[in-house]
């Protein structure tokens, strides 16, 4: 699919920049999925999405396809490469759900890393971050899916290298995107209820050295708008998150104390994101049935390394 061209122009009421580079342009790469989600930049330079339901894309930025690289998937959705540059999967409920954190070596060979927390299988592992230790983050709300639920609870857990797995908060009603901050010290969570009385809300952990957190702080509440499906994060500290729907969805700008700093308009409502390149700034934005791209001024933070 050739990319198209979308002019980026944020809405007369919003006057917030967009961090978009001067003669940039959003780039349609790919359209033909059923629900895009999880962005990450692989070692070889591709880009590696979900398309919910179905597989694990790969998007080639040097000739432009896009292919299956998983299928089937277990319902994948937030993907990271680890520092050995094998690719770790939240696979989430509902039909053909595998409810696990998943590994795929660079061989292909595909193992669980985590299922069961206490002997009770996840209600839905969605998205995930690494930390600089090698630890794995995720979030294990349930959105969809019948299957009964082992857990009380809706919450964030951490899988040490070691296989261990710890129950780092249940201050979250629904978590769902999450990202580490470049100095390691704060956790990043979207505490995001699809109820009209639940929680849409950017929160903030202290992270400390052990891998546990500080009391909950509440940095910027959306209200009754739709709040952060994923998110992640640029050098300088700037949170980058898709949030929102219709002619309010898009790309958000928080700095860390959780001013909004900017607004970047998306044709389809977001779901994820991430930086890649070489120089780390180029945006790849999975949204809709889709997936975009675009160059910023920010870039992204370098992957943590142990």
């Amino acid at each position: 699919m050739l990319p198209l061209l979308i002019a980026l122009a944020a809405p007369a009421a919003d006057p917030l920049p967009t961090f978009v580079t001067p003669g940039a342009r959003l780039e349609k790469l790919w359209g033909d999925g059923e629900f895009t989600e999880g962005p990450a930049e692989g070692p070889d330079g591709c880009v590696y999405f979900s398309d919910i339901g179905n597989r694990v894309m790969k998007f080639d930025p040097k000739t432009g396809k896009t292919t299956a690289f998983r299928d089937p998937s277990g319902r994948s959705n937030g993907l990271k490469f680890d520092a050995k540059g094998r690719l770790i999967a939240c696979e989430g409920a509902n039909t053909g759900g595998n409810r696990r954190v998943s590994v795929t070596e660079a061989d292909g060979t595909v193992r669980t890393l985590a299922d069961k927390y206490d002997g009770k299988r996840f209600n839905s592992p969605n998205d995930l971050t690494l930390d600089a230790r090698g630890r794995v983050y995720f979030s294990d709300p349930r959105y969809v899916g019948g299957e009964p639920r082992e857990l009380d609870h809706e919450s964030v857990y951490r899988v040490d290298p070691d296989g261990k797995v710890t129950r780092v908060t249940t201050d979250v009603r629904k978590p769902n995107g999450l990202v580490i901050s470049p100095d390691g010290k704060t956790l990043y969570v979207s505490d995001h209820s699809g109820d009209a009385s639940g929680s849409r809300a950017l929160v903030a952990f202290p992270l400390a050295a052990d891998g546990s957190v500080g009391p909950r702080r509440v940095l910027h509440d959306f209200g009754k708008e739709r709040g952060i499906d994923g998110m992640t994060v640029a050098a300088d500290g700037t949170v980058v998150a898709t949030a929102g729907a219709k002619a309010a969805g898009g790309i958000h700008f928080f700095a860390p104390d959780g001013k909004k700093l900017g607004f970047l308009p998306t044709p389809e409502d977001p779901n994820n994101c991430c930086f890649a390149g070489p120089d780390r700034r180029t945006l790849y934005v999975t949204a809709g049935k889709s997936l975009y791209r675009v160059t910023l001024t920010l870039a992204g933070a370098p992957a943590a390394k142990p």
